[in-house]
C-alpha cells in the first residue's frame, strides 16, 4: 500500500509554479512560503532556491507518481 503524500499542490500560477499546498495532515491550506518557512516539520520535502524563489521538492525517490505536480 502506498503512502499518502503530506503535501498536494492546490494552486499554481500560469508558469506551473506552487503557490498553494494542501497538508494531508492538518487539513490546512499553506502557502509556499508557510511551508518552506516550516519545512523541518515536513520529513519528505526540501527547499530549493531558484531564481531567487523558494521552491518546495519532495525528496528524491524512484517513484514518479508521488512528485509534486
Amino acid at each position: 500500500m502506498s503512502k499518502k503524500p503530506r503535501l498536494v499542490v492546490v494552486d499554481e500560477s500560469e508558469t506551473g509554479l506552487n503557490r498553494k499546498f494542501l497538508d494531508t495532515k492538518t487539513g490546512e491550506i499553506l502557502t509556499r512560503g508557510q511551508v518552506a518557512d516550516n519545512i523541518n516539520n515536513y520529513l519528505d520535502y526540501h527547499v530549493m532556491i531558484k531564481d531567487g524563489k523558494r521552491i518546495i521538492r519532495s525528496n528524491p525517490n524512484n517513484s514518479k507518481k508521488d512528485n509534486l505536480g
